[in-house]
């Protein structure tokens, strides 16, 4: 069984200025499978949790994960039950501060209960959903071969109905969702590396680009820009669920965290990219959202926090520690064991030496030597070398 990090995407120290309750989301576990078993619920409504407790254990096909809050909280809102299949990108619960912080209204289906007012025909202890309850009636179902505890919802419903009747073509079944389909947001030079990183993976289907400062209609690298993003909404109702951050943030990471906080809001999941000639290692970790482009090393047992960009022909060596929202710029080599604090831009051809430590929000100068620690939001001037 594997973990996944629960990220709350907040803005790191003095950038969070919002304060609001956090949205936990299903995430994308393989990506030739949309939806997930939520096989245990191991949280409730009201709980206070704390950083590394699990959430809930997913299944697929291939694969069982954990999902793991990645800071502490109270569980608000809770949407899903144990034992039902749920698609990435779906919204599990909120982490707030507080236990009485009233959540946005759901707009998930009533559940209908045997023994309800609002339907008493149905067999004992079989718990669904309106929609589904329309949709087996629908089908004539007979309602005694739904499970029993489960609950009950749409697609399970659907699931029921082609696994007991007979086909009479092999036309493959439609859906709106497409595992593969993916989108970049920002449409600048970032973007565009980016933009033949995908296409060089082969193994996503790019849609387009949605920047707000470009006209719908232009074209980047051949593809078109979709709108601003208000076309967030439109593209998830389109059955897209996969996102690319191309929005760089050089002198005010800020920019960059906020792309990924509308990104979640909206629903949308940001996968971790490797360009196909970069090199990493087996033992090393990358969170989602981190980007390697060509080039690049990652080194033995490094962890690359969320967000994080290594970039061309950069070097990360063996036990490296990047926090979140990290930039290493074009061939930056970071030596073993350096721990890169959140939100760090490290500059072009920057070398930092052995087992050094560079706090949160610091900037490392182009062709700059770092032999000693770095304090939180410190600079160092390029071509220099520190300490002086």
């Amino acid at each position: 069984m594997s973990t996944i990090l629960c990220k709350p995407l907040k803005e790191w120290y003095n950038w969070d200025v919002s304060g609001e309750p956090i949205p936990i989301l299903i995430p994308l576990i393989n990506i030739n499978e949309p939806e997930a078993l939520l096989a245990d619920l191991a949280v409730q409504e009201g709980q206070l949790i704390t950083a590394g407790d699990v959430l809930c254990t997913l299944e697929t096909t291939k694969s069982t994960q954990e999902l793991v809050a990645e800071t502490s909280g109270y569980i608000v809102g809770l949407r899903l039950s144990q034992g039902t299949s749920v698609p990435a990108g779906e919204l599990l619960c909120y982490l707030s501060a507080t236990s009485d912080w009233i959540p946005p209204k759901s707009t998930a289906s009533a559940t209908i209960e045997s023994g309800s007012q609002a339907d008493s025909t149905l067999p004992e202890g079989l718990r669904i959903t309106q929609p589904a309850l329309a949709l087996a009636r629908q089908h004539s179902i007979n309602l005694d071969q739904l499970p029993i505890g489960p609950l009950v919802t749409e697609s399970a419903v659907r699931a029921h109905t082609q696994a007991t009747s007979i086909r009479t073509d092999f036309n493959a079944p439609q859906s709106a969702f497409d595992p593969s389909a993916i989108l970049i947001y920002g449409g600048g030079g970032h973007g565009k590396s980016l933009i033949d990183l995908v296409r060089m993976l082969g193994s996503y289907h790019l849609l387009g680009v949605v920047d707000d400062g470009l006209s719908k209609g232009e074209t980047i690298l051949g593809l078109p820009v979709l709108g601003g993003g208000e076309a967030l909404a439109d593209l998830y109702a389109a059955g897209v669920r996969l996102a690319i951050n191309a929005v760089g943030g050089i002198g005010d990471v800020g920019v960059r965290i906020k792309v990924f906080q509308r990104l979640a809001q909206a629903g949308f999941v940001c996968p971790a990219v490797v360009h196909p000639i970069a090199h990493l290692e087996a033992s090393a970790s990358l969170s989602p959202g981190v980007q390697v482009f060509a080039h690049a090393y990652v080194g033995s047992d490094a962890r690359l926090g969320y967000g994080t960009i290594v970039n061309t022909g950069a070097i990360i060596s063996h036990d490296c520690q990047l926090g979140d929202y990290v930039n290493i710029a074009p061939g930056a080599i970071l030596a073993g064991e350096v721990n890169i604090e959140a939100g760090v831009l490290v500059g072009m051809g920057a070398t930092v030496n052995l087992r050094v430590k560079v706090g949160a929000g610091a900037r490392i100068g182009n062709g700059a030597t770092v032999k000693s620690d770095v304090p939180e939001k410190g600079i160092v001037r390029a071509g220099t070398i520190w300490p002086a």
